[in-house]
């Protein structure tokens, strides 16, 4: 068990809450002005997490908080006495009794996707599947080459979406037209590092695994998210320069080999998350069989 004195986890309590409040200090300040944004606000729409959530600080497993029985922290779920009852821990224990489903699924999915070779030929289509053959969008933005124009491009391409949360946003067209048609039940099957929403996903199972999950790692999970967002657009049938993305014209060889290259180096990311994500488990598992 670490033991962090009062001020060194402080300090990192109070380091983390900047941190989060400046990746989250555009959407504050759009949301306070009743504006929106189609690309950066998806994190918070989609995963339906508030900036709140991003600026609680937990230490993980295996970390005990000196002094802080003493402070707010105390009232907080999932925290419990230490052994001199004026430190705090995170109640690993109690965690994995009450979420054990909850754990075993996160925890299927992203060894998955860790153990599986990365595709990286889909060339973000997804987007454009979503919108195929149809009049009316999901965002309310112009699409670069028009609607014939994009379901141009879709047919002249093979879909390859391994992503239910993304394929069952495609309309009916476009649906038969995708090689294989994943389902929930099968996510842990299809799930290949390579795929952006799978990436974008990893910020969703760190907020899940809450105060098992150490801080630095939720807001690079959500920092990687944010980056995947911006090139899943940018690859995207709309046109949002408006909005500072330049396009990434995947129907095009120069821009496929862009896309492929972005989306390679995010996928190297995203397996250094899920990597992390598995060790804070292993160390959350390994304090609570010591405890029994």
């Amino acid at each position: 068990m670490i033991v962090l004195e009062s001020a060194q986890w402080g300090a990192l309590a109070s380091a983390h809450a900047e941190r989060a409040d400046a990746l989250t200090a555009a959407h504050r300040e759009r949301a306070a002005r009743g504006e929106k944004h189609p690309i950066d606000d998806f994190l918070f729409t989609y995963y339906s997490y508030k900036p709140a959530v991003l600026r609680r600080w937990h230490p993980g497993g295996g970390v005990e908080l000196a002094g802080a029985a003493a402070s707010s922290r105390a009232e907080w779920r999932w925290y419990v006495t230490g052994r001199d009852h004026e430190s705090l821990r995170v109640d690993v224990a109690g965690f994995l009794a009450e979420k054990a489903l909850l754990v075993q699924g996160v925890e299927r999915i992203v060894r998955s996707a860790l153990e599986r070779p990365a595709g990286f030929g889909c060339f973000g289509l997804h987007e454009w599947a979503m919108v195929y053959r149809q009049d009316v969008h999901r965002h309310e933005v112009p699409l670069r080459l028009g609607q014939a124009g994009t379901d141009a491009v879709v047919d002249a391409h093979d879909l390859r979406c391994t992503h239910f949360d993304a394929f069952r946003f495609f309309t009916e067209e476009a649906v038969p037209r995708n090689r294989i048609q994943p389902t929930r039940e099968r996510q842990a099957a299809l799930e290949q590092p390579g795929c952006l929403h799978a990436g974008m996903d990893v910020y969703k199972w760190a907020v899940k695994l809450g105060p098992l999950i150490p801080g630095d790692l939720l807001l690079d999970a959500f920092q990687l998210a944010s980056d995947i967002r911006r090139l899943d657009m940018a690859a995207s049938p709309y046109d949002l320069r408006a909005w500072g993305a330049e396009p990434v014209a995947i129907e095009t060889a120069a821009g496929k080999a862009e896309y492929v290259r972005r989306q390679r180096g995010l996928s190297e990311r995203g397996q250094g998350l899920r990597r992390r994500l598995l060790e804070a488990l292993e160390r959350a598992r390994a304090e609570a069989a010591a405890a029994a």
